[in-house]
């Protein structure tokens, strides 16, 4: 199996699919998975790209195969790494497609080599990209129960287990993958704790295109959340996946499938 051993004694898994970067005309996209996958979470995805696109996808550290260090940095990583496997494999640039805690790796990326950008694809992510609309909108949905439950809940919409058992089976068992974690693993620390900035300056200042794409049953991040970050984003783009929820890319990966690749055709075709 790949891993990249980084200087720390951390073995980064990570996959390639499709044609090798050096040889295709388009340019690579990098796959950042959820609190609830791995680079597993992907196996319908990467047939639908790597026809044309190179792909990459990876375990972030203490996911997956690439089980974090004992008292390791966690998630305060995820940026480094990833910029560690595209240094790695010599590859200057890439489509970075992030779904939900995947959006936390893509910013911190752009916040230090945002050259390595070609496109932003957001899905079921606020990236931070927030304001106060956002925050007084969330508050609500907390107050009225429309955020009530676990993660683990809320990750597929409600009712897909009994309308596709099979699937759901599936959902569970490309989680049990993951290492245990502690709780608070993904908790805000530090100054971080009553955070009230945004990243939405620095996601316009960039430059980059961008798709915001959210299942219209998500429960983890509604949509109308999603819409408040499109909105601070102007000239992005926005895409709603009709009856999906959080896990847009797992429930319904046709539509998403569709909504990710004309956006990075469309991208590829305007840099021809």
């Amino acid at each position: 199996m790949p891993h990249l051993d980084l200087a720390d004694g951390f073995r980064f898994y990570y996959e390639t699919h499709g044609p090798q970067p050096s040889e295709a005309s388009r340019t690579p996209i990098l796959f950042a998975h959820g609190a609830g996958g791995n680079a597993m979470s992907w196996w319908q995805q990467v047939p639908a790209f790597a026809d044309a696109y190179p792909v990459i996808t990876f375990d972030h550290r203490a996911f997956g195969r690439s089980r974090d260090l004992d008292d390791g940095p966690g998630r305060i990583a995820f940026g480094p790494d990833i910029r560690a496997l595209l240094d790695h494999l010599g590859i200057p640039r890439v489509h970075f497609v992030a779904h939900s805690m995947g959006g936390r790796s893509a910013f911190g990326l752009l916040a230090r080599e945002p050259e390595r950008f070609a496109s932003l694809v957001f899905s079921g992510t606020n990236a931070g990209c927030v304001d106060d609309r956002y925050r007084a909108l969330k508050a609500q949905y907390e107050s009225d129960g429309t955020l009530e439950g676990s993660l683990l809940r809320r990750a597929l919409k409600d009712g897909f287990a009994a309308e596709d058992p099979a699937m759901a089976y599936l959902y569970a068992r490309v989680r049990a993958l993951n290492p245990k974690r502690d709780p608070d693993f993904l908790a805000p620390t530090g100054r971080m704790v009553n955070y009230r900035g945004s990243t939405s300056s620095r996601l316009v200042e960039s430059g980059l295109p961008i798709l915001w794409i959210v299942g219209d049953r998500d429960r983890v991040i509604p949509p109308d959340l999603i819409r408040i970050s499109h909105d601070l984003t102007p000239g992005s783009q926005f895409h709603l996946v009709q009856d999906a929820g959080h896990s847009t890319y797992f429930e319904r990966p046709a539509d998403w499938n569709g909504a990710v690749r004309a956006f990075l055709d469309e991208v590829e075709a305007a840099k021809a």
